[in-house]
């Protein structure tokens, strides 16, 4: 059984143990094939396949804000700050496993807040057949469904969920799917304050 949870919903996640909430897995998937159209079309428009990035911006309680993403090569480290990793770049959403980004839950007291994003790297802005679905994953727990049910955007990032940290108990977890015009306008949206500039993988 998971929780499919809708725009705007919040839940918190539950605390199975005494130290911590444990390894949080936020699983990126998606169809990366474009809708037949045709042998002419394909013939002349090329592949139009979409690549998906899974990203995230994280603030910790020290002040220390950023980044975890393919682009730039920031993948991130799991045991030392941020306490974020990003497991790969899977360049076609055909892998099985898709695209990962792990946060040690027992380090929840270092956190303030994540927010998880993605982008269409290359390809149309197409996120309706893109179909992508986020699923949220922690010990002891049901999955936390985060669906992409919005689709009428031309805009290439999508936030799609808030983690909040609620007293140092546990986190928040935010159903967002907002389309921005790339980093720096997902930023100002969500008060990051950081500086951006163009990056590449």
């Amino acid at each position: 059984m998971a929780i499919n949870l809708q725009k705007g919903q919040k839940v918190n996640l539950e605390k199975k143990s005494s130290s911590g909430l444990g390894e949080i897995l936020v699983n990126l998937n998606w169809n990366a094939r474009p809708v037949k159209q045709g042998f002419l079309s394909s013939l002349f428009s090329g592949n139009q396949g979409i690549d998906l990035d899974l990203g995230c911006l994280f603030e910790l309680k020290n002040g220390q804000k950023g980044a975890i993403q393919a682009l730039g090569n920031s993948f991130g480290t799991l045991n030392q700050p941020p306490y974020i990793a990003l497991d790969g770049d899977d360049r076609t959403g055909a892998a099985e496993a898709g695209e990962n980004l792990r946060i040690n839950g027992n380090k929840l007291s270092e956190f303030k807040r994540i927010l998880v994003y993605t982008f269409i790297y290359e390809g149309v802005a197409n996120w309706k057949q893109a179909d992508a679905v986020v699923t949220i994953k922690y010990p002891g727990a049901e999955d936390i469904i985060v669906k992409m049910d919005s689709f009428n955007s031309s805009d290439i990032m999508c936030g799609l969920a808030l983690f909040e940290n609620q007293n140092d108990q546990t986190f928040s977890v935010e159903k967002i799917i907002q389309f921005y015009q790339g980093h720096q306008a997902l930023d100002q949206a969500f008060h990051w304050g950081m500086k951006w500039k163009a990056g590449r993988k």
